[in-house]
């Protein structure tokens, strides 16, 4: 019986040891993120109003 209490004190002393261990800390530099990121984009504008024109109802067209 003493043998077992010992035992099972041993087992619960290693298993104790082992379980990890987790540490939520800031870190010591900031967070910086970079993006490269490329934007293009063309506006069409005036031919656009050129086929408003071109295709509106007095042009006689249609």
């Amino acid at each position: 019986m003493k043998y077992k209490v010992i035992f099972l004190m041993a087992v619960v002393l290693f298993s104790y040891g082992c379980s990890p261990t987790v540490k939520v800390a800031a870190p010591d530099k900031p967070i910086t993120i970079n993006l490269n990121v490329k934007i293009q984009h063309e506006i069409l504008v005036k031919v656009d109003k050129e086929l408003d024109d071109v295709l509106s109802e007095d042009s006689g067209l249609f």
